[in-house]
């Protein structure tokens, strides 16, 4: 392909009627084409953090990765130039994705020439595109020409899927209408995850944003429940006003009230002046009661009241004020059977449950926990001051298989414990260190290889080709089986590309 083919092919990509993450990911591949390089990824800034909008190339953790610049000197110096930006072979620089090149060997993990160029959208840096390859060598003088001139069109497809995106935000009357591909969550409270379940809920989440009704956020320990309470304010009209957080279970019984309506001088010993409380803290924003199940009989009368009424009254105080306050609570527990047992108040549970809202354990969103490692191995890899943190094949089937009872805090606590076992086993910090099975602690572990039951094939007056055929079968079945009929990682372990598995298995009648 040509230099003008390739500007033929991304103007083509860039007037078809496409959606903005589709255009890009088919920019990122025309690319990736053009270059005979082993990775393209479009990275967006969000202040200091660049997160991966598209990539093609890379393995599917690395698009959890949340890479901060400072952490990363090669990124930083493509930030800091307005033109391409290569890195000789031979660079010391350490190199994001050393390990993370999808089908690369064993014992060629490393990237071994990389180049890139910061975006510009009008005016301000929106982010940059990188190229890389595990060949020295496969990139010149005439490619870093080629990536100047293709990045104006990576710029215009960015450009184009803004002012698409504020145009059905105008046509639907949202109230924020905010630009395609703006991030609007900080690296730290972000959401991951792609999977359906997860993007139902944000829909969901979204919309009851606006309305200012009381939501009631269900789900078991360890989900993420105060991560979609701060999502929920972000997006609501209230985003500007505080988000007051209070854990219910902490407070103690003889404290709630005056932490959650203050007090007055004199209230009780010990209270020498007087004292707002969270509900006068949220004014005009959000109050997150987390474990909300948990609170005291007594308390829930008064809490009952401030919905009620949205007036509060200060303990030690003969009168009471207004106060205008959004109420998102949380649980893990099951608060219609607390009613039924007498633990709590039934016109509270209707006050706080107007919306209820569930929030699916990490099993049924099992899309999204190569994402979520990705995001964690980054962070642990920074922690612990590593050149390079990967998961072997092995280790990324055994945390999709595993059903997670602790749900997204256990994936980020044992992501963490291996790492800093790896290190501890002897890795050296400049190494490219990967996370065995076996460093994980789970139970039943599964290996990433499995046998063929060799008595199962009926070869008997079989020719060639029917025996292989029958070989595939068998084959694709175990991985299907083995990866709870997960396509992509099916084909991981197959070490085949998933579009040809697809194609493979429809030819054998599997699908």
């Amino acid at each position: 392909m040509n230099n003008t083919s390739l500007l033929e092919t991304l103007v083509a990509d860039l007037i078809n009627e496409l959606p903005a993450v589709v255009r890009l990911q088919k920019l990122v591949a025309t690319l990736r084409r053009h270059f005979s390089c082993g990775a393209v990824v479009l990275l967006q800034q969000d202040q200091q953090v660049l997160r991966p909008i598209a990539s093609i190339g890379l393995v599917r953790e690395a698009l959890g990765r949340r890479f901060i610049t400072a952490q990363h000197p090669r990124l930083a110096a493509i930030l800091s130039a307005r033109e391409t930006v290569r890195f000789e072979p031979d660079s010391t620089l350490p190199d994001p994705y050393d390990g993370l090149i999808e089908d690369s060997p064993d014992g060629h993990l490393a990237v071994h020439d990389c180049m890139g160029i910061s975006l510009y959208v009008e005016g301000k840096c929106w982010g940059l595109l990188t190229l890389d390859a595990l060949e020295p060598g496969t990139f010149g003088v005439d490619t870093m020409r080629e990536l100047q001139r293709a990045s104006l069109m990576v710029e215009a497809a960015i450009r184009m899927g803004q002012i698409e995106q504020s145009i059905r935000a105008l046509r639907s009357s949202r109230r924020d209408g905010e630009a395609a591909l703006q991030n609007e969550t900080s690296a730290s409270s972000e959401i991951i995850g792609h999977s359906a379940a997860l993007q139902q809920v944000l829909q969901e989440l979204e919309v009851v944003a606006s309305a200012d009704l009381p939501v009631l956020l269900l789900g078991e320990t360890g989900v993420g429940k105060e991560l979609f309470a701060r999502q929920l304010h972000r997006w609501s009209r209230r985003s500007e006003r505080p988000l007051v957080y209070v854990n219910c279970a902490a407070l103690p019984e003889s404290l709630a009230e005056s932490e959650l309506f203050g007090h007055t001088r004199g209230a009780f010993s010990g209270a020498t002046s007087e004292r707002a409380g969270k509900f006068d803290s949220a004014d005009g924003g959000t109050l997150f009661l987390d474990e909300v199940g948990e609170l005291p009989a007594a308390i829930q009368a008064k809490l009952l009241r401030a919905l009620q009424n949205g007036e509060i009254q200060r303990l030690g105080s003969d009168t009471s004020h207004k106060v205008d306050v959004r109420i998102v609570a949380a649980t893990n527990r099951d608060l219609q059977q607390q009613v039924k047992d007498g633990d709590f108040r039934a016109d509270l549970y209707h006050r706080l449950s107007v919306y209820p809202l569930p929030i699916p354990p990490l099993r049924e969103r099992r899309e999204d926990i190569s994402l979520l490692v990705g995001h964690f191995l980054e962070l642990n890899r920074a922690r612990l001051g590593l050149r390079a943190l990967r998961l072997s094949s092995a280790a990324e089937l055994a945390l999709v298989q595993y059903d997670w009872p602790g749900n997204v805090r256990e994936l980020e606590h044992t992501v963490s414990r291996a790492a800093i076992k790896a290190l501890s086993q002897g890795a050296e910090r400049n190494d490219i260190v990967s996370v065995a099975p076996e460093l994980l602690d789970l139970p039943n572990a599964p290996s990433a290889s499995f046998k063929v039951d060799s008595d199962a094939l009926n070869t008997t007056n079989m020719n060639l080709r029917d025996a292989v055929q029958q070989l595939q079968t068998q084959l694709i079945e175990k991985a299907l089986k083995q990866t709870d009929y997960k396509w992509t990682q099916a084909a991981r372990i197959l070490e085949i590309d998933p579009s040809n598995l697809h194609k493979l298995a429809q030819r054998l009648g599997l699908k």
